[in-house]
């Protein structure tokens, strides 16, 4: 398992946070694997927020799937720490 920091816009944070986002699509540059940690940083007006979302990957669908642009993944988050 790694651990990924990650710039995140405010409006997609929110999201996130309220529990109605729970993707992420995101360029493959980090080679994201399922159990994977997102530490989701809130960026906005070119600085960080000091606002933080931990999250757990739980799935992956990438451009096999024919799906994703190629390069790209589509990966399903929950909360870090919840079971469900």
């Amino acid at each position: 398992m790694k651990t990924h920091k990650l710039k995140i816009l405010p409006e997609y944070f929110n999201k996130v946070v309220e529990g109605t986002k729970t993707f992420e699509v995101r360029l493959n540059d980090r080679d994201f694997k399922i159990g994977d940690c997102l530490v989701l940083k809130e960026w906005n007006n070119g600085e960080y927020t000091n606002r933080e979302y931990n999250a757990t990957v739980t799935y992956i669908l990438d451009s096999k799937s024919g799906y994703v642009s190629k390069g790209y993944v589509i990966m399903a988050i929950k909360k870090y720490g919840e079971d469900n």
